[in-house]
């Protein structure tokens, strides 16, 4: 497979002007929603191979991500490339302005291996409707269902328009050495510093979809029994394996040990079956992953869990943890959920201020102007009040990061977006004010400063 020449053929393709014609690029939207449909269960046991993953939890968190994806562009496309009127100004006068949407060209999404399905193809969605050619390179790790992609763009079969490329480090190398009009890279803060620094050369546009610690707070005026449930199933979905996963829970100390009790309940509920893990619980991606991750374990702080079975961690609870500890030093992207004890929000809210800028942010509580005013007051990429990673399921909320966390934003009408150029037009007709052209005299002068 030869990178290079995949590359340049899409740039052919692309300067051919074939993927300008709208009603086109709707026609592909549609053919690869059939896809997707007709992939689907074999999207399902990938993903079971690669993760333990359970039908259900599939279909929710990659499946209907990826289709609610594709049938809004091929819902909004018409009205996403429309040129748009704007007012030019009384300098112009009488002449008209309008913006245009254009394609970047050659699109390169590179995707992690957490959500290796739906982090792969919700972005190429946004790519095609705005008119690019699509390089996707899935995640390695991921085999299955990287192997899967690979097979639905196979019976595709455009590669001119999109290409899947497979492999690992040698591939990725190759891949940033290649020149591109924009790239979508979803992944680690390591390796999205590489990319960055990539791009540079080129002076390509890119978006870096990374991660970080994401705080969640519980303050003493929260419904306990709806956060217990809800920061329960927002941590230990995937395993934890979840950029926007509540990292660590910052709670209360008037309110810590009832829930800590409601966590503990609720994990049994939700996990187990007669003590014994359900087994439907998603596995680790890899040994060397759960070695990592195991590694944060402070058998002394833990209050359930901790148990493993090959690649299989259980959901594990640590409380009494400080920051200064080992769980606190680096993203978990594991089953491990640490609390730690607060008295004072504004104490708490400093110190996590001084700290990297997270993904995304959550707080529980019942007091709505508090939650407001934090929520002005923190820097994240996106969050929640009284819920957890939900915020990723609105077309309407555009999803990305901020600072080390990220930058730039998808999902919905942003994705268009971000794979387009707006270019602005003048339009002018024979008149004009002449006020502009010399000589400039006094008269003139004082106009201009009317104007002022």
């Amino acid at each position: 497979m030869n990178i290079e020449k995949i590359v340049e053929q899409q740039r052919k393709y692309f300067h051919s002007g074939a993927t300008i014609d709208v009603v086109e690029r709707k026609k592909n939207l549609k053919h690869l929603l059939t896809l997707l449909y007709k992939y689907k269960e074999q999207f399902v046991e990938a993903l079971n191979q690669d993760f333990n993953k359970s039908r259900f939890e599939t279909i929710e968190t990659e499946f209907l991500m990826i289709v609610n994806e594709c049938k809004f562009m091929i819902k909004n496309i018409k009205k996403l490339t429309k040129r748009k009127k704007v007012k030019v100004g009384l300098a112009n006068f009488p002449g008209r302005g309008y913006l245009l949407q254009e394609p970047y060209g050659v699109v390169l999404v590179m995707a992690p291996w957490n959500y290796p399905l739906q982090l792969a193809l919700e972005p190429v969605f946004g790519a095609l409707a705005a008119g690019n050619t699509v390089v996707i390179k899935p995640a390695n790790y991921a085999q299955n269902t990287s192997q899967t992609i690979y097979e639905l763009f196979k019976e595709f079969n455009k590669p001119k328009l999109v290409s899947v490329i497979l492999g690992g480090r040698e591939e990725n190398q190759t891949l940033l050495d290649q020149q591109f009009d924009y790239i979508f890279f979803t992944g680690g803060t390591t390796v999205g510093r590489v990319v960055l620094e990539k791009a540079k050369k080129h002076i390509t546009p890119v978006t870096l979809e990374l991660g970080g610690k994401s705080p969640c707070i519980v303050d003493e005026q929260a419904d306990l029994d709806i956060a217990a449930k809800r920061i329960v199933w927002g941590k230990f979905l995937n395993a934890g394996q979840t950029c926007v996963a509540p990292d660590y829970i910052l709670v209360h100390e008037k309110i810590y040990e009832d829930f800590v009790k409601k966590v503990i309940t609720q994990v049994k509920s939700n996990y187990y079956i007669n003590e014994k893990l359900r087994d439907d619980f998603p596995h680790l991606i890899n040994q060397k992953h759960f070695d990592k991750v195991s590694s944060l374990i402070d058998k002394n702080k833990t209050v359930w869990g901790g148990k493993s079975n090959g690649v299989c961690l259980e959901p594990t609870i640590m409380c009494d943890v400080d920051f200064s500890d080992a769980v606190m030093q680096e993203e978990i992207f594991g089953p491990i959920m640490p609390i730690i004890k607060y008295n004072n929000l504004d104490e708490t809210l400093q110190h996590i201020s001084l700290l990297e800028k997270p993904l995304a942010f959550y707080f529980f509580t019942k007091d709505m102007k508090l939650a407001h005013r934090i929520m002005n007051r923190m820097s994240f990429g996106g969050g929640c009040i009284n819920d957890t990673i939900m915020h990723l399921t609105s077309e309407h909320l555009p999803f990305g990061g901020v600072g080390n966390s990220g930058m730039g934003q998808y999902h919905g009408k942003k994705s268009f977006e971000t794979f387009s150029h707006q270019k602005s037009v003048l339009v002018k007709s024979k008149l004009e004010i002449s006020l502009k052209y010399p000589p400039y005299t006094k008269k003139k002068e004082r106009f201009l400063e009317k104007l002022l």
